[in-house]
């Protein structure tokens, strides 16, 4: 039980008066003084016999004479109960015709004509036993073993020793004498009969712990025990050296965790809790556990105190110091055009997502195409999704539908307008107003593909590079272009976030002009250039005092 403090203190200050005399001894069961001096783990009775009150009994011997011993029995192995019988009994086994089992049960060898219609060699009864074995005798894994049965191993090895030693004497009674070389060139004879072999302390191969480092000032080598305890070599890493010490060993593993829970033990039994680590392990390991579980809460409850308290809690969510000023390690040069030209391009975030994977023999993702409010694929502008690629095909015949969709609703507006028309187009059948009109849009659109290529964007060479013609009149026309771009973005900045016009110069040229003409040329990225503010090359500005004198 787990004493207070008071009571604690009370139990101390009765044992240093007992151990200095001035106290009476306590006393025992019988009535015996007990030593004072003798320490707790002696003199405290184990669980499983502790009567509550003090006594030490449990460290005498035990009269064993007094003691009743349980009675050395087993079952009788291979013994049958008197003579077999003569003829078959009724209710017998049918097999061997013992009485004593079933026919199920019998562990004879199954006859092909059994006793009970043979009538010939029926098995006597077996001796069936019924032993009261108490608790320890259930359970002993020796209980029954007869130890004659051990005897028989000792005389089959003994057997083959005697063989070996007889095979060895021979060996050497042919071969008295053995002429050894040594490494001088020196012959010696040497009597066989008279050598002795030492066991190798430590593998040959293997470098001494004292040639490790032959400085003189290095670690201590104890050659009685053969121990290094120090790193010979103090500037190498320890978890890269071959060799570290033998205390890197004692404070690798789990042999720092054991010392921490043994000063756990002696701090908590110093403070009045009855630990004991080499009595009761499980007990030391549990409250040991359970003291870190609540130093960790306690901790984590006075940071959260002093946050509350004081604030400052951002200061320790925020990002790494290279997110916050922009500088990393790693060097990357780019081209006017922005390719990289020295170093490594930045790792792209990972999706979750399968990404450029075309099925259906597409060559362009879902939702590259978006046509009338809706999404589809840009290599045949089909709007159904997992649909198999058409190509140019699918091209030809989505035009030629739209195109005949908008002929015909204007050939309806014209229809009603004057009677002259509705009488012409009266006249004409609806297959030829089709077949028209797919002639006219498949013409149209052959004389596209044959202007562009669809794939010419892959095969285009980078803008800016190799030998540049530049016009001057474009040139000219595209910096006013941008000119007016950055009066706009300029005016942009000022307005607020919810007035600011979605600032795009591809869809604006797409609303202006057609495609073709919306894709950026070299006039436009020379313009663009030009009137770029870069703040890359911070002495850009700089002016020499000597300079603004002169």
């Amino acid at each position: 039980n787990k004493l207070s403090r008071e009571d604690y203190r009370r139990q101390k200050d009765l044992e240093a008066a007992r151990k200095a005399g001035t106290a009476p001894a306590e006393q025992d069961e019988e009535g015996k003084d007990i030593n004072p001096h003798i320490p707790q783990y002696i003199a405290k009775a184990p669980w499983y016999i502790d009567t509550g009150r003090p006594t030490l009994k449990h460290q005498r011997v035990q009269n064993k004479e007094t003691e009743e011993k349980p009675a050395e029995k087993w079952y009788s192995r291979g013994l049958r109960a008197g003579p077999a019988a003569t003829k078959y009994r009724k209710g017998a086994c049918e097999n061997c015709g013992a009485m004593t089992h079933k026919t199920k049960d019998c562990m004879d060898r199954p006859r092909k004509t059994k006793a009970r219609w043979s009538g010939q060699d029926i098995k006597p009864d077996e001796i069936i036993e019924e032993l009261e074995l108490d608790y320890d005798a259930k359970r002993d894994r020796w209980n029954g073993y007869d130890p004659a049965e051990h005897a028989k191993i000792y005389e089959e090895y003994e057997k083959i020793e005697e063989a070996r030693r007889k095979l060895k004497s021979s060996e050497l009674d042919k071969q008295s004498t053995t002429e050894l070389v040594k490494k001088t060139g020196e012959r010696v004879n040497v009597n066989t009969k008279t050598r002795t072999t030492i066991r190798n302390l430590r593998i040959r191969e293997d470098t001494a712990k004292y040639l490790r480092n032959l400085d003189l000032n290095s670690a201590y080598y104890d050659p009685k025990t053969r121990s290094m305890r120090d790193n010979p070599n103090i500037g190498k890493d320890e978890e890269d050296a071959v060799y570290a010490g033998d205390n890197f060993v004692r404070y690798t593993g789990d042999a720092p965790k054991m010392a921490n829970l043994q000063l756990f033990a002696w701090q908590a039994y110093e403070k009045g809790n009855d630990v004991h680590l080499q009595a009761n392990p499980t007990q030391g390991e549990l409250l040991h556990r359970e003291y870190l579980q609540k130093k960790e809460k306690l901790k984590d409850t006075s940071k959260d105190s002093i946050l509350a308290t004081y604030g400052g809690e951002e200061h320790l969510n925020a990002p790494p110091k290279e997110l916050l000023l922009a500088q990393t390690e790693s060097y990357v040069e780019y081209s006017r055009t922005g390719r990289i030209i020295k170093g490594q391009e930045r790792a792209k975030a990972k999706s979750k997502y399968e990404e450029d994977v075309f099925i259906n023999n597409h060559t362009t993702v879902w939702g590259s195409f978006w046509a009338d409010g809706r999404w589809g694929y840009k290599c045949c502008r089909s709007f159904m999704k997992n649909s198999y690629c058409t190509g140019l095909i699918g091209i030809e015949a989505a035009n030629s539908a739209k195109f005949a969709a908008q002929r015909y609703e204007s050939n309806s507006q014209t229809t009603s307008s004057s009677s002259t028309s509705e009488k012409t187009e009266q006249t004409r059948t609806l297959m030829e107003i089709h077949a028209e009109k797919l002639k006219k849009s498949a013409s149209s659109i052959k004389e596209e593909i044959e202007e562009k290529d669809i794939n010419s964007h892959l095969k285009r060479k980078g803008l800016g590079e190799g030998d540049i013609q530049l016009d001057k009149k474009k040139l000219k026309k595209a910096l006013d272009n941008e000119r007016r771009r950055l009066n706009l973005q300029m005016g942009a900045e000022e307005l607020d976030d919810r007035k600011r016009p979605y600032n795009s110069a591809y869809n604006n040229k797409l609303n202006t002009r057609s495609a073709k003409e919306a894709e950026v040329t070299e006039e436009e990225l020379e313009a663009y250039r030009l009137k770029k503010i870069s703040y890359e090359d911070p002495m850009a500005n700089y002016v020499d005092d000597e300079d603004k004198d002169n």
